[in-house]
């Protein structure tokens, strides 16, 4: 990983039926909307597997630096999807953002 990136995680479930149209929709339009952002790097949709814990789902993304995960942040595209989306379909999350670790 560069110096100064950022992996932005989390993980999530929604409110959806499971293997339904809306749970297909809303990771289908997290994709398009959130990708699309110019700083974000990498997006990638994950189904949680383990039994170690109650999350559905997840996303994950890179960022070059500390500005563009700001930048991101305070994208209307991500402020958006946040408040029409998010708020409103997802159950439970928990975010992780992570910085290489030097010693």
């Amino acid at each position: 990983m560069k110096d100064g990136a950022i992996i932005h995680s989390v993980i999530f479930s929604l409110k959806h039926e499971k293997g339904s149209s809306a749970e297909q929709r809303f990771l289908e339009d997290g994709r398009a909307a959130l990708s699309s952002i110019p700083t974000v790097k990498e997006f990638q949709v994950f189904r949680e597997i383990s039994i170690k814990n109650t999350y559905d789902f997840g996303f994950s993304m890179r960022f070059d630096s500390r500005a563009d995960y700001e930048a991101y942040n305070a994208h209307p595209q991500h402020v958006a999807f946040v408040r029409d989306r998010w708020d409103q379909e997802v159950s439970q999350f928990l975010e992780i953002d992570y910085a290489g670790y030097e010693h």
